[in-house]
């Protein structure tokens, strides 16, 4: 059979990948102490190459006060390198497009990871989940100016690194969506207050980011933007202020990625509306901006039910843990051998680093479907999911 989802996709820069399927970016936790490539985890990469038009990594900070857990990946300093360029080519097999993706994790770091220095976010305030939230302090604007500067030589790295693009995380509760959110920005600077001046430090980064990518990529290089439709909190996120922020980047990424547990979630904060926020985004991106939809997209049903809603790739992430070769599979039509259920014991097997193997059978349990378990894994159509940002006690 062929679906729509194999077909490649030019961007407007001329940079093609070869099918609509990416996967998603997914927390490995398996870096070295100083945040440098392990051989577990180019390994872990290198068997999940091959098939995807594109892989975005686990997310890597710009700099040592954007850590926000261990094990994280790191694009600080050019130390970095050599380990940045073995993760690059082993992601860039048969011609799948290479994607970093980097943040500063503000709020949600802690004392003990950023090694007692104290979290920094846009304000003093603490994060409402979890609730034991460290109080972080708020960046100065010399340090703001400074933390752009950052985001654009760590876009510098990859480009030299070999990648194929970036992707700056603006989602799940982390510093760029910090700055932009009411519930973690209440300066009363040029840095927030209004929904404009909230986008300010966003756009910032964007225009550097992009200004870097002009000078220094020889040849097409993307340029990402994650973001969480919504927040929970009040006040927080609302939809409507996600697709104005959108509206305010589109011309200036070179694709969407929403964060969400399911691709056919409906707003979070309004019941009343029935509409998914695939075509909610849709009507805002189509024609200008390649728009990335996620969330439980497991079989080649799924995939082709994202791009009929509205979504340009259907970024897949769990499932890839499960099944490295979903592609193939569906390319040649050997759907019946296609894992959807994953046994603690071909871990091993599926070359998934130690580590996360660890937490997957711990605090990301709920969401993976292992086959001694008795209930099936969580959809997330109705609430805010792990790999959200959002941590519920399990």
């Amino acid at each position: 059979m062929t679906y729509n989802f194999l077909k490649n996709y030019t961007f407007t820069n001329g940079m093609t990948v070869k099918n609509r399927i990416v996967m998603a970016p997914m927390t490995t936790m398996s870096s070295y102490y100083n945040g440098m490539i392990t051989d577990e985890e180019a390994a872990y990469y290198g068997l999940r190459a091959g098939g995807p038009g594109m892989i975005i990594t686990g997310v890597a900070n710009v700099n040592e006060l954007g850590r926000g857990f261990e094990g994280e990946l790191s694009i600080a300093n050019d130390d970095m390198l050599p380990g940045l360029e073995k993760l690059a080519k082993s992601i860039k097999k048969e011609g799948t497009r290479a994607i970093l993706q980097i943040f500063s994790a503000g709020r949600k770091s802690s004392s003990k990871i950023l090694r007692g220095e104290q979290p920094v976010s846009a304000s003093a305030i603490a994060a409402t989940y979890p609730a034991d939230s460290e109080t972080p302090r708020a960046l100065t604007e010399p340090e703001i100016l400074q933390l752009i500067e950052d985001f654009g030589a760590a876009t510098k790295r990859a480009i030299q690194a070999g990648f194929n693009g970036v992707e700056l995380h603006g989602a799940n509760t982390y510093l760029l969506q910090q700055f932009f959110s009411e519930n973690a920005n209440q300066r009363t600077d040029d840095w927030g207050g209004s929904r404009e001046k909230r986008m300010k430090f966003a756009l910032a980064v964007i225009d550097k980011v992009r200004d870097v990518i002009a000078t220094y990529a020889k040849r097409p290089f993307l340029l990402g933007y994650r973001i969480s439709p919504e927040e929970i909190e009040t006040p927080g996120i609302r939809l409507a202020d996600s697709l104005y922020f959108v509206d305010q980047i589109k011309n200036k990424v070179s694709y969407i990625h929403l964060s969400m547990g399911s691709y056919e979630r409906t707003s979070l904060n309004d019941k009343t509306d029935n509409e998914t926020l695939i075509a909610k985004f849709h009507a805002h991106t189509d024609g200008i901006v390649p728009l990335i939809g996620i969330g439980s997209i497991e079989s080649p049903e799924d995939a082709t039910a994202a791009l009929d809603d509205g979504a340009d790739f259907a970024a897949i992430g769990r499932e890839l843990i499960r099944e490295p070769k979903w592609v193939q599979k569906v390319m040649h039509d050997d759907l019946a051998s296609i894992r959807t259920q994953i046994s603690p014991f071909d871990m091993d097997e599926l070359l998934i680093p130690t580590a996360m193997q660890q937490y997957l059978l711990t605090s990301f349990r709920s969401v993976i479907n292992f086959t001694t378990d008795a209930a099936k894994a969580e959809d997330y159509q109705n609430e805010l999911a792990p790999m959200e940002g959002f941590e519920k006690k399990l």
